[in-house]
């Protein structure tokens, strides 16, 4: 499944997201800090989606109150609640 997702109160202006089996298959963030989204995609591709929900969600950005992490974890949340339908 692929999934575009618009984050909210960061930098990032999109996300576009492909799960396979509950495994992320590929993740491309437009927008944000190059090094730090470049370095997140590469770090959860082939991971199980419950276990990148776990470690990404929560993550702050100075006083955002999210980052691009924890909009990460919302939107793979949301594919998670979307296969499980």
């Amino acid at each position: 499944m692929e999934y575009i997702y618009n984050p909210q109160g960061v930098c990032s202006i999109e996300m576009k997201i492909k799960v396979e089996n509950d495994i992320i298959e590929n993740v491309e963030i437009i927008g944000g800090c190059p090094g730090n989204t470049i370095g997140i995609t590469r770090l959860i591709k082939g991971m199980n989606i419950d276990e990148a929900i776990k470690r990404l969600k929560g993550i702050l950005c100075g006083n955002k109150g999210t980052s691009c992490p924890d909009q990460l974890a919302i939107a793979l949340e949301h594919i998670k609640n979307e296969t499980q339908k």
